[in-house]
């Protein structure tokens, strides 16, 4: 595990325009660490570390912590702190299906709006992605990953919608990163975001809806398979 007590002053990372506050900063800091894997699934949160690496007092931390338990990327205990969340089978079956309803929304709104600059920014991001993918770099993939959908979002250009996929995304970022950790899934993820792009180049909506979706479903039944494994060898 990495040293928590590595400078990472939040406050320098406060946007100019006033609109973050530092709760939110924080919050979006504790996300990185927790899909990074610094701090792990049903560890404790150690608050006065945190606060020492961020810099800041325990209240903006306690609140960002509220945002992450609402997220469900965390677990606040009755006079025990927080720990973090492990993923289960059963929030894979509650929180993937909708998520993929969510991101076929996005699909077919995302071929109306999208511009032609836009459609470039994604096909860069996904030949970036492709190469992580040969060189058999997985969380830089993964990073990539994330930012292709999330410009598939943005494109969408439906603030209700933004809103209520970024509520949900937190509790299934590391899922889609353990989706990806098999081989075999992986190549078949790669192979599903090129037709992705040619379907999101050629305005297909419907159809991106359609691929989105299963993309995501996809998805979900190798996390089961793997959540399960780590259930096993836990027990073991």
């Amino acid at each position: 595990m990495e040293n928590l007590n590595s400078n990472d002053n939040v406050s320098d990372l406060i946007i100019s325009n006033g609109q973050t506050t530092l709760h939110e900063e924080v919050a979006a800091k504790l996300r990185e660490l927790i899909f990074d894997g610094v701090l792990e699934v049903e560890s404790r949160i150690p608050e006065k570390a945190l606060c020492e690496r961020f810099g800041i007092s325990r209240t903006p931390l306690r609140e960002a912590l509220k945002v992450l338990a609402r997220e469900g990327l965390i677990s606040l205990l009755p006079n025990r702190g927080a720990r973090v969340s492990k993923i289960t089978p059963k929030d894979i079956d509650e929180v993937f299906p909708v998520m993929g309803a969510l991101e076929a929304v996005a699909g077919e709104a995302a071929c109306k709006n999208i511009t032609e600059e836009g459609i470039a920014e994604i096909r860069a991001l996904h030949y970036q992605m492709a190469l992580h993918h040969t060189r058999g770099e997985r969380l830089e993939y993964f990073q990539l990953n994330q930012k292709i959908h999330e410009k598939i979002l943005e494109a969408a250009k439906n603030p209700t919608l933004s809103q209520i996929y970024k509520g949900l995304s937190g509790r299934i970022r590391r899922a889609r990163y353990m989706a990806n950790i098999p081989t075999q899934r992986w190549d078949q993820a790669m192979r599903e975001h090129e037709v992705i792009l040619e379907v999101l180049a050629a305005r297909d909506g419907q159809k991106l809806g359609d691929l989105l979706k299963t993309h995501l479903l996809n998805k979900s039944e190798v996390v089961k398979q793997t959540v399960r494994k780590n259930e096993i060898a836990n027990k073991e």
